[in-house]
């Protein structure tokens, strides 16, 4: 029988071959749905290929697992949902204070409290905010197809090492649950040098990793340089795919599986007669800044479709700096809007846009 690096998987399960792939070590975590296909593959999969598996005693233990494995330069992740995200949200803070490379899948469910198991974008405040304690951010990738769950999550190792910082990788519901042809990628060719900054107990390394500084301004001095890390990382990692914005009228703003719907209602609003576009961000931390201010030169109206309350509505606000007007379109509690849905309210905003000018 011929080779083939063709797959039929679940968004969730292309995320631990792309770990895999990418030369991931160890998997810390919990199961919770819709991400619970995220640890069995890898409970399947880690042990076979002689790494490391462990189901913890709750994310609180993950993520501090996590820690203890990043700390030895070992390229490692965890998963979870909502929920379990916020738990692990000081771990992954004493991550980022500790300047340390990890992943984290996140699956994004209903909520607040236990909400459902539907899908929802509602963590985008939390993972793209900082989501714990203390001035910091994490590299945050969101990808909007089975391949871009294995493709993304390979990327995230490389730049949470590029970076030494935590990178998530964000999905909804429909994008982890969704089942889709994937496309291999060729993986990490042997095995991945220790770096010079790691633990190491074989060997006297005289390495300190810490997050506690109790002089002010030695504590203020940690800070800054992680300020100038996130600036450094806004301005080279911005991700962005562009549809249509060259002479869009009116742009649709929207990541994962709203994406995915928004660039349909691009084409039927082009066939009514409206010049429409989209830009989906790739990194919703860095925010695409870069390609939103270039769409709107001709843009008349920005729309941000989104399965949160509106949450990356204010980013984009920020991007346009009041240069355009921004609406939002969306839905919560784990519905998604159709497609038709998203026309109609998008037609309604332009003819209000177009009543307050006349």
């Amino acid at each position: 029988m011929e080779h083939t690096n063709k797959m039929l998987l679940k968004g969730n399960e292309a995320v631990v071959y792309g770990a895999l792939l990418a030369g991931c070590d160890s998997y810390f975590g919990y199961p919770i749905t819709p991400a619970s296909e995220i640890a069995h593959t890898a409970a399947l999969l880690f042990p076979r290929l002689g790494r490391v598996f462990l189901q913890a005693e709750s994310e609180i233990g993950a993520i501090n697992m996590v820690l203890g494995a990043a700390s030895t330069g070992r390229r490692t992740m965890t998963a979870s949902s909502g929920l379990g995200i916020s738990l692990k949200q000081e771990g992954i803070s004493y991550l980022a204070g500790c300047n340390l490379p990890a992943v984290i899948i996140d699956i994004m469910r209903g909520g607040p409290g236990l909400g459902n198991i539907g899908p929802e974008q509602a963590d985008y405040n939390q993972v793209v905010k900082g989501g714990g304690h203390g001035s910091y951010r994490c590299i945050v990738l969101a990808p909007a197809s089975v391949q871009e769950m294995c493709d993304l999550t390979v990327l995230a190792f490389d730049l949470a090492d590029k970076y030494r910082t935590p990178v998530y990788v964000a999905a909804d519901g429909v994008i982890g649950q969704m089942m889709e042809s994937l496309t291999l990628p060729e993986p990490r060719a042997g095995k991945l040098e220790l770096p010079d900054w790691a633990l190491d107990p074989g060997k006297d390394r005289n390495n300190l990793i810490t997050s506690i500084f109790l002089k002010y301004d030695r504590l203020e001095e940690v800070n800054e340089a992680l300020q100038e890390k996130y600036r450094l990382i806004s301005k080279e990692e911005q991700r962005a795919e562009e549809y249509l914005t060259g002479d869009a009228e009116l742009v649709l703003v929207a990541y994962g599986i709203c994406a995915r719907l928004a660039h349909s209602a691009v084409e039927q609003l082009r066939e009514k007669g409206v010049k429409a576009g989209m830009i989906r961000p790739v990194t919703l931390f860095p925010f695409p800044v870069d390609a939103i201010r270039q769409a709107k030169k001709n843009a008349k109206l920005f729309i941000s479709v989104e399965l949160s309350c509106g949450q990356m509505i204010d980013d984009v606000k920020l991007a346009l700096d009041c240069a355009v007007p921004v609406k939002l379109i969306n839905r919560m509690g784990g519905n998604i809007p159709s497609i038709d849905e998203i026309v109609e309210k998008s037609l309604a905003a332009l003819n209000e846009l177009k009543g307050d000018n006349e």
